[in-house]
């Protein structure tokens, strides 16, 4: 299954999906399959009004856990006796779709009476409401006000469009389409992320260093790791720069530099190290490159060629020497004594984080989808987590990037 790009920020959060008692709370059951397709976990909230509309048990089958309805759950059934508190500790946010003129008016008088409003005042997640009513019920002062209300309390609102209403009139009130609803709730998520604010600047792939027109040198890297730290930085709210030499598909909010060779990588890195809060080396960059390029294809029946080689600039260093403000992360990916040459080169480049794996262990580094890895910190610290996928590998970098940072830096 693929997963929309500009969904991404949806996967891996946890998203309660309220639904109140509109005849539009049929839309919300396509709601609720497109998140959960895009990678949320989704755990659905109806009220008892929203019940005359739709049914419970097509929200269970469809969403991540059971459909709940009820503040007050049925303890001896094993039911969470605080339901609302959960949840709304739990949510990365609270989406309600159809949410109506009661909904609202509820929520901005801080009316808890259902488990989906007492969900509402219990959270301190971001919350995205989808309104919908009649155009009458739409334009009413108290509707308008109420959503005024909640907009300064930073409520996201996706405005409902004009089309046909219940009872066959025309006009402004109807529910917005559920890909657009959705949409929405990935934008928010991507904003409100641990890293919002922040300026990530990320290298991926293994560089291309020319021999002649046709042939060059270069290393296995799939440019995989990389990709998945800066989809993994965009999805979690930070302005991210990519400087790659891989063809993958990225998050397309994330600005793509293409390089190819390590002194394209070297220019591209360096002019934007300055406006960079955090930059993650994880490309492959080689140490050499031909002294020279021939011009023309090597031909066989000349003879084999001499290639003199001389070294690539050394991107990890140079930023190493100028950093400033910025927490760099580097990478090694060795074949042998993985901690000892990491440690060295940890030392020898002014690296904040160094992110280490055994390129020669088959269910790790180039080319694979997992990766098993040592992660050195500069305060001594050593971690050597699990066999992991790139992906959740990602995270577990900038969950440590975001805890390196100076207080105050980023999002709180």
């Amino acid at each position: 299954m693929t997963i929309a790009p500009d969904l991404r920020a949806l996967r891996g959060r946890r998203v309660v999906l309220g639904v109140a008692g509109g005849i539009a709370a049929y839309k919300a059951v396509e709601i609720c399959r497109r998140m959960v397709e895009a990678g949320a976990h989704v755990a659905p909230v109806l009220t008892q009004d929203s019940l005359h509309f739709v049914g419970a048990l097509t929200f269970s089958a469809l969403a991540s856990e059971p459909a709940r309805t009820s503040l007050l759950a049925r303890t001896d059934s094993g039911d969470d006796p605080i339901p609302h508190t959960r949840l709304g500790q739990g949510a990365d946010l609270i989406v309600v779709a159809p949410a109506t003129a009661k909904l609202l008016g509820k929520y901005a008088g801080g009316i808890s009476d259902d488990l989906l409003t007492a969900t509402l005042l219990a959270t301190r997640a971001p919350v995205l409401v989808a309104p919908a009513m009649h155009a009458e019920m739409w334009e009413h002062a108290a509707v308008q006000d109420n959503l005024t209300t909640l907009r300064a309390r930073g409520v996201h609102v996706v405005d409902p469009v004009e089309g046909r209403l219940a009872g066959g009139d025309l006009g402004t009130g109807r529910l917005a389409e559920p890909a657009d609803v959705v949409a929405a709730a990935a934008t928010v998520l991507a904003r409100s992320g641990d890293l919002a604010g922040m300026r990530v600047l990320v290298t991926a792939g293994g560089t291309r260093e020319a021999i002649d027109p046709v042939r060059y040198l270069g290393n296995r890297s799939s440019g995989k790791m990389g990709h998945a730290v800066a989809d993994a930085a965009s999805r979690r709210g930070a302005a991210v720069t990519l400087v790659t030499t891989a063809k993958l598909e990225i998050d397309p909010q994330v600005e793509r530099i293409a390089v190819e060779s390590a002194e394209e990588m070297h220019d591209a890195v360096l002019e934007r190290f300055t406006d960079s809060d955090v930059v993650v080396m994880a490309a492959a960059v080689a140490d050499f490159r031909p002294k020279a390029i021939a011009p023309e294809k090597l031909k066989k029946h000349d003879g084999i060629p001499e290639l003199v080689l001389e070294p690539t600039p050394d991107i990890l260093r140079a930023l190493g020497e100028r950093k400033a403000h910025q927490l760099l992360v580097g990478f090694a990916a060795e074949t042998g004594q993985v901690r000892e040459n990491a440690a060295a080169k940890m030392a020898a480049k002014g690296v904040d984080l160094m992110v280490a794996n055994d390129v020669a262990a088959p269910d790790a580094g180039f080319e694979v989808d997992t990766n098993r890895v040592v992660v050195l910190h500069s305060t001594g610290l050593v971690e050597e987590p699990p066999l992991s996928t790139k992906i959740a590998l990602a995270d577990l970098i900038l969950d440590r990037v975001r805890a390196a940072l100076p207080s105050g830096t980023g999002a709180p």
